[in-house]
């Protein structure tokens, strides 16, 4: 999401505040162990977004939205690499402050998905080759800037667009061709559906382990909700309801990128660290970084949550 609205993420008494972990249900104790520590693996980032595990070659990618670079991290690294740039324009001249990729998802042939800024188009990268347009359009008009997606057992690719790519936001002019923001569905042959366009500001999407429910994050101050919508079987919505309310924490707030685990429990980057919610919806805990947290990853098998904390990246572990 955009750098000026970000910063709503941060509670002003998380400002200053240490990294911890907060338990508020004892259901915690069954994926965080009370022991657990927050650490920092790399740092040195404008805007770190877009987590994702790469199993194959053991190492995190992330994006880095304003510089427009894809980074790499594997263990025992001090820092981070570049591993693409650029990653989210390709264009010959100034378009955005946040022109890079955002949300970056894997499939199960190693391809490397993208949400693209400044290209305004979901990309996947095939292994060993260039990129490929998987969608940059619905119904002829340009996206306005595909932010986050997640990928269904079947190969279908959900992803939000909200303004936070374009140059003026919501109020360009000059490149937005679609009034609203959407929630979409593109199949692996790239045609593209709209799911729901109900959301004023869609942000993190992640399906249940069983591809029944999407959930959607909407980061807009005055419904900074996690929306849960029954998948049908042709791979639209139908209904939708509240799964959690970030007014229900207390204090100024949004939530941003969303990620599932495989017990069905939602990890959301919100309020300067991430919520931890059960499949029910009930706050369990809370991990604490202290500054603006965009989004989650899980790695090395389950066992690792990576966070992508506005200029570095925190790791803590998991139970299995």
């Amino acid at each position: 999401m955009m750098k000026a609205l970000r910063f709503l993420c941060l509670l002003p008494a998380l400002a200053s505040a240490q990294e911890s972990i907060e338990k508020l249900d004892p259901g915690l104790d069954a994926i965080l162990d009370p022991a657990a520590k927050i650490e920092t693996v790399c740092k040195g980032f404008d805007w770190a977004e877009g987590p994702v595990w790469d199993e194959r070659e053991k190492r995190l990618l992330f994006s880095d939205v304003p510089r427009n670079t894809i980074y790499q991290w594997k263990e025992g690294d001090t820092e981070a690499s570049v591993y693409m740039k650029p990653s989210g324009f390709t264009g010959v001249a100034n378009y955005s402050a946040e022109p890079g990729s955002n949300g970056l998802a894997m499939d199960d042939k190693g391809q490397l998905y993208c949400c693209e800024h400044g290209d305004r188009r979901i990309s996947y990268l095939t292994p060993g080759g260039g990129k490929r347009t998987l969608a940059d359009n619905f119904n002829g008009k340009r996206f306005n800037s595909p932010n986050d997606l997640t990928i269904a057992h079947n190969g279908d690719v959900y992803f939000t667009d909200p303004p936070y790519g374009l140059p003026d936001r919501e109020k360009d002019t000059k490149f937005r061709e679609l009034p609203f923001c959407g929630v979409y569905r593109v199949t692996p042959q790239g045609v593209v559906s709209l799911v729901t366009r109900d959301l004023e500001r869609p942000n993190g999407v992640a399906l249940s382990p069983d591809n029944k429910t999407l959930y959607v994050a909407q980061s807009h101050d005055p419904a900074p909700i996690i929306m849960a919508y029954p998948l049908k079987a042709d791979g639209g919505i139908e209904g939708g309801k509240i799964f959690f309310n970030c007014k229900d924490v207390g204090g100024p707030g949004v939530p941003d990128g969303i990620k599932v685990d495989a017990k069905g429990n939602v990890f959301a980057g919100a309020m300067g660290g991430c919520l931890i919610l059960s499949p029910e919806g009930k706050l369990l805990g809370r991990i604490v970084c202290g500054r603006a947290t965009a989004n989650i990853a899980f790695g090395e098998n389950g066992t690792r949550l990576y966070l992508t904390s506005d200029d570095r990246i925190l790791r803590v572990a998991l139970k299995r």
